[in-house]
C-alpha cells in the first residue's frame, strides 16, 4: 500500500543524504501508527535511517545481493513493528519511493538501467518480506516457548505452594495451642486436633462421634444457637462467644469459641471450622478475684462494692429476669450472706417492688478495741457478722459489712414495710446474747437506721445517706434501738452538714456580722450597755441566728477564731461609742457584753487574746463584760476558773448567763469570779400580765436578794411587756433586755434609743 502523499519533485533536495532522509520520513509516516514501539516519532526515524541506507546500498551494489533486505525485515520486527499492516505499508513505500529517491540520483554515471533498478527493487521487497516473516515466526515461537516454560514453572510453583500450604495447615492444625475442629453443615464432627481432644478428656472417638448440636449447656448465652443457625444457613460468616461444654467426665470446660463458615470456590457453604480456647482456669481465677474484690476479708460478708451493686438493682425500676439476678453475684457465690428468690419465668417482673434497708453501727465498739486490742475486736466483728447473717435468711435478704463496725441489711419484696422492722428487731435480738472474748462476756449493742420505700424513687447514695443520718439519730437517742427515716429530720441533718462544711470559709468571706441588743437600767430606763449577738448572712439560707451555727462551730473548733472575731468587732464598736460620747454626739452605752462558749473557756489563749484586743483597740477592761452560761461552770474546777479570775482581776466583768437553768448549787456563787447574774426568761414569763404569778415573784425576789447580798448585779433577759418591766423594777433588778425595749439591730439603732433617753 503506497501512501497518498507524493512529494513535489521540484521541492526535493539535491543531496543524496537529504533524499535518503526524505525516504525515511515517508517510511516513518507510513508505518509508525502500526508499531508497538515505545520510541517517539523522531527517535523512530533515526532507527529507520540505517535500515534505509542498507536498502539503498544493496540497490546499487555492482554485484547485486538482496540479503541485506532480509536483515532489514528482521530489524523491523525487532523494533516491535509486528503488525501485518506494517509489513504491507513498508513494502509499498519501498516499491514506490526507493528507486525514486535512491535510484538514478544515487547512480549519476547511469551504469544501471531503470528496468534493472526496478527489478532489483522487486527482489529487495521479496527478501524484505521473507526476513520480516522469518523474524516474526521466530519471535512468535520464542514467545510461545517462554509462555510454555512460564506455565510449566507456574504449575510447579502452584503444586509446591499447595504442598507447602497443606503441610503448614497440618502443622498448625496438629500443633496449635487451641482446639480446632471441622464439621460438615449437618454438625457431624469430621476432624479434630490433639489439643481439642485433650480439652474434652483425651478420648478422640468420644469427640469425633459427637454432633455439634449435642454440646448444649444450661449456661449457654441465649443468642449462641441462633447465631449458629444463621451461620449454617450462610447468613453470617462467623461468630464469637464464650461457651461452656461438658467434658467426658461431666466437669465443665469454659471456652472462647469462634466458629467460621468455609465455602467452596463458588461461595457455597461446605464446612464449619471451630476454634476453642480453654478459659476454665482463667474463669476460676476471675471468679476468685471477683469474690475477693466483693467480699470482706475478715467476715466473709459482701463488702461495700457488692452491696452497692445489689442495692442499685433493688432500687432500679426496670424488670429483671432470674438470670440477671444471678449475675449480680448474690446467689451463686458461696458464703456470700445473700439469699435470692428461686427461678421465675423469664418474662415475670422482678418481685422486689419495694426495699428496706437497716444501717447498723455498734455502740461503744471503740472502747472494746482500746481495752482488749484490735485482735479481740476483730473476733467480735466475726461473731457479729455470723449473727447478722443468721438473721437474713429469707428470700431477697442480704447482709454486708461496709467497714469498721458498720453493717447493712437489705430486704426486697412487696411487703418490706413490715419485714424491715422485723429484720431490725431480729438483729437487735441476736446481738443481745453476750459474746465471750478471752474468758470475759460482752454485751453488744447497736443503733439501726431504717429506710424503706418504693424502688425507683431514690438513688443508692441517697438511701444510704438517709440510713446513716437515721442511725445517728438512734444513737443520739441512747442507742440499742432502731429509728425510721424521716424526710424532715434528714433535711435538717443535711442542712447542718452543709453549714458545717461552709463555716470555715464563711469567716474568710466576711459573711458574719454583729447585731446589738441594748441593756436598760430598770430604775430610770436609760441605756446601760449592749449585748453583741453574732449573725451569719448565709448566701443560700439567708440570715441565721447563733442557735443555728454556734453548736456547729463548737463541734468543729471554729468557735475559737469566730469568738475572737466577735470580741474584736464588739470592742471596736464599744471604743467607737466611747469616742462619740466624748465628742457629745452619743449619749448611749459605753459597755459591751460578749458571749463566751465552753470551748473558748478551755482555750489556753483566752486571757492573752482578750488582753491583746483590749490594749490594741484601747478599751478599758471595765467596759467589757464576758457572759458565760451557768451550765458551762457547773462543777468547774480551779483550772477552768483561773482564766476567768485573771480577767476579773483586770476589771473585766463576768456575767453568769442563763442563771437558774443549770441546777447549780447556789453556794457555788461564792467561789465563781462573776459580778453579774443574768436571769433566764423562764423565771419572768409569769410577770408579763397583771397580776403576776406570785411564785415567780417570790423566786425572782429571792434570787435578787441573794445576788445583792453577794454584791452581784442582776440582769433579766426576755422582757417583752411593760408590766413585766415594772414588776422587775419593783423587785430590785438592775438591768434588763428584751423586745420590749428593742430587738437586736445595727449599732446605729442604739443612737436613737440613747438620744431618746437623753431627751
Amino acid at each position: 500500500m503506497v501512501p497518498a502523499e507524493v512529494p513535489d519533485a521540484e521541492a526535493e533536495p539535491d543531496g543524496l543524504e537529504d533524499r535518503l532522509r526524505r525516504f525515511v520520513t515517508i517510511w516513518s509516516r507510513a508505518i509508525f501508527p502500526a508499531t508497538a514501539t515505545s520510541l517517539t516519532r523522531p527517535e523512530f526515524e533515526q532507527h529507520l535511517l540505517p535500515l534505509a541506507r542498507s536498502l539503498r546500498d544493496a540497490l546499487h551494489d555492482r554485484i547485486f545481493d538482496a540479503t541485506p533486505a532480509h536483515g532489514v525485515g528482521a530489524a523491523l520486527v525487532g523494533a516491535h513493528c509486528t503488525d501485518p499492516d506494517a509489513l504491507a505499508r513498508s513494502l509499498g513505500v519501498v516499491d514506490a519511493y526507493l528507486v525514486l529517491y535512491c535510484g538514478e540520483a544515487a547512480d549519476p554515471a547511469g551504469e544501471l538501467a531503470a528496468d534493472e533498478l526496478r527489478a532489483r527493487c522487486a527482489r529487495l521487497q521479496a527478501t524484505f518480506a521473507a526476513g520480516f516473516a522469518q523474524a516474526l515466526r521466530e519471535r512468535t515461537l520464542a514467545e510461545q516457548e517462554a509462555i510454555a516454560r512460564s506455565a510449566l514453572a507456574a504449575r510447579g510453583a502452584a503444586e509446591d505452594a499447595l504442598h507447602a500450604t497443606e503441610a503448614r495447615f497440618r502443622a498448625v492444625f496438629e500443633g496449635a495451642a487451641i482446639g480446632i475442629g471441622i464439621a460438615d453443615l449437618d454438625g457431624r464432627v469430621l476432624e479434630v486436633n490433639d489439643t481439642l481432644t485433650r480439652m474434652f478428656g483425651g478420648l478422640e472417638h468420644h469427640v469425633r462421634s459427637r454432633n455439634v448440636s449435642e454440646w448444649v449447656h444450661p449456661d449457654d448465652a441465649p443468642q449462641v444457637w441462633g447465631m449458629y443457625k444463621e451461620l449454617i444457613r450462610g447468613e453470617r460468616d462467623n461468630f464469637r462467644t464464650e461457651k461452656p461444654f461438658f467434658r467426658n467426665d461431666g466437669t465443665v470446660l469454659w471456652t472462647n469459641l469462634t466458629v467460621s463458615l468455609l465455602r467452596d470456590v463458588d461461595g457455597v457453604p461446605q464446612y464449619q471450622l471451630a476454634l476453642l480456647e480453654d478459659t476454665t482456669e482463667r474463669r476460676l481465677l476471675t471468679l476468685r478475684l471477683r469474690y475477693e474484690a466483693t467480699h470482706d476479708a475478715l467476715t466473709g460478708l459482701p463488702n461495700r462494692t457488692l452491696f452497692f451493686e445489689r442495692l442499685e438493682k433493688a432500687l432500679a425500676p426496670a424488670r429483671e429476669t432470674p438470670k440477671d439476678a444471678a449475675k449480680d453475684g448474690t446467689r451463686d457465690e458461696a458464703n456470700s450472706g445473700t439469699k435470692e428468690a428461686g427461678p421465675a419465668p423469664a418474662s415475670a417482673p422482678r418481685p422486689a417492688a419495694r426495699f428496706g434497708l437497716c444501717y447498723l453501727d455498734l455502740d461503744g465498739f471503740k472502747a472494746i478495741n482500746d481495752s482488749l486490742g484490735h485482735s479481740a475486736g476483730d473476733r467480735m466483728l466475726v461473731e457479729v457478722a455470723d449473727r447478722l447473717q443468721s438473721c437474713a435468711t429469707a428470700p431477697g435478704e442480704m447482709v454486708a459489712r461496709l467497714g469498721g463496725d458498720e453493717f447493712v441489711a437489705l430486704t426486697t419484696g412487696p411487703d418490706t414495710q413490715r419485714e424491715v422492722g422485723e429484720l431490725a428487731a431480729r438483729i437487735l435480738g441476736a446481738l443481745a446474747t453476750p459474746i465471750s472474748l478471752d474468758g470475759r462476756e460482752f454485751t453488744v449493742r447497736g443503733s439501726i437506721g431504717i429506710v424503706e420505700g418504693k424502688a425507683g424513687e431514690s438513688t443508692a447514695a441517697e438511701v444510704l445517706r438517709s440510713a446513716d443520718i437515721t442511725m445517728y439519730r438512734a444513737k443520739s437517742a441512747g442507742g440499742n434501738r432502731f429509728e425510721h427515716a424521716d424526710a424532715e429530720a434528714d433535711a435538717r441533718a443535711i442542712t447542718r452538714h452543709g453549714l458545717t462544711t461552709s463555716l470555715p470559709t464563711a469567716l474568710e468571706r466576711g459573711e458574719f456580722f454583729i447585731e446589738y441588743q441594748p441593756l436598760v437600767h430598770l430604775a430610770d430606763g436609760t441605756v446601760h450597755g449592749a449585748e453583741a449577738l453574732v449573725r451569719w448572712s448565709h448566701p443560700t439560707h439567708g440570715v441565721l441566728g447563733p442557735d443555728r451555727f454556734i453548736p456547729l462551730a463548737e463541734h468543729t473548733g471554729l468557735i475559737v477564731p469566730l469568738g475572737r472575731w466577735v470580741l474584736e468587732q464588739s470592742v471596736l464598736q464599744a471604743r467607737a461609742w466611747q469616742e462619740e460620747l466624748a465628742a457629745g454626739t452619743f449619749a448611749g452605752p459605753v459597755r459591751i457584753n460578749v458571749n463566751l462558749s465552753p470551748a473558748q473557756l478551755h482555750h489556753p489563749g483566752l486571757v492573752s487574746d482578750t488582753v491583746e484586743v483590749l490594749e490594741r483597740i484601747g478599751l478599758p477592761p471595765g467596759s467589757l463584760c464576758l457572759e458565760v452560761t451557768e451550765s458551762a461552770l457547773i462543777g468547774a474546777d480551779e483550772d477552768l476558773l483561773k482564766p476567768l479570775r485573771q480577767l476579773a482581776e483586770m476589771g473585766v466583768d463576768i456575767a453568769l448567763d442563763d442563771f437558774g437553768t443549770g441546777y447549780s448549787n447556789l453556794a457555788n456563787l461564792r467561789r465563781l469570779p462573776v459580778s453579774v447574774l443574768k436571769l433566764d426568761r423562764s423565771f419572768t414569763q409569769g410577770m408579763q400580765q397583771h397580776p403576776a404569778d406570785p411564785v415567780d415573784l417570790k423566786i425572782v425576789e429571792g434570787i435578787v436578794s441573794l445576788a445583792h447580798g453577794l454584791e452581784l448585779g442582776v440582769t433579766v433577759e426576755g422582757v417583752e411587756t411593760g408590766a413585766q418591766a415594772e414588776h422587775l423594777r419593783r423587785l430590785g433588778c438592775d438591768t434588763a433586755q428584751g423586745w420590749y425595749y428593742a430587738r437586736p439591730g445595727p449599732p446605729e439603732m442604739l443612737h436613737t434609743l440613747s438620744m431618746a433617753d437623753a431627751v
